[in-house]
């Protein structure tokens, strides 16, 4: 059986890549039975795509601020 530690860093690692067949069984099988663990991995969740879309938009406002820089230099 799984304990929380190794859930939470399951969690945390599938954030960033695909778990292998045996992870997301313990996970889901540990996440059944724990209350705590299962709203600590929405919590990573909603993080992750809150800092997506963060980083998207961060992406997009630089991208406007330089295609403004660049146009003032031609103007002048």
């Amino acid at each position: 059986m799984m304990m929380c530690k190794g859930a939470t860093r399951l969690m945390s690692l599938k954030q960033d890549r695909r778990l292998t067949f045996q992870e997301r069984l313990s996970l889901r099988l540990h996440l059944s039975m724990c209350g705590a663990c299962r709203q600590c991995d929405r919590q990573f969740t909603l993080l992750h795509r809150v800092g997506a879309r963060f980083e998207s938009r961060l992406a997009d406002t630089t991208g406007d601020d330089a295609s403004r820089q660049a146009g003032q230099g031609r103007s002048e």
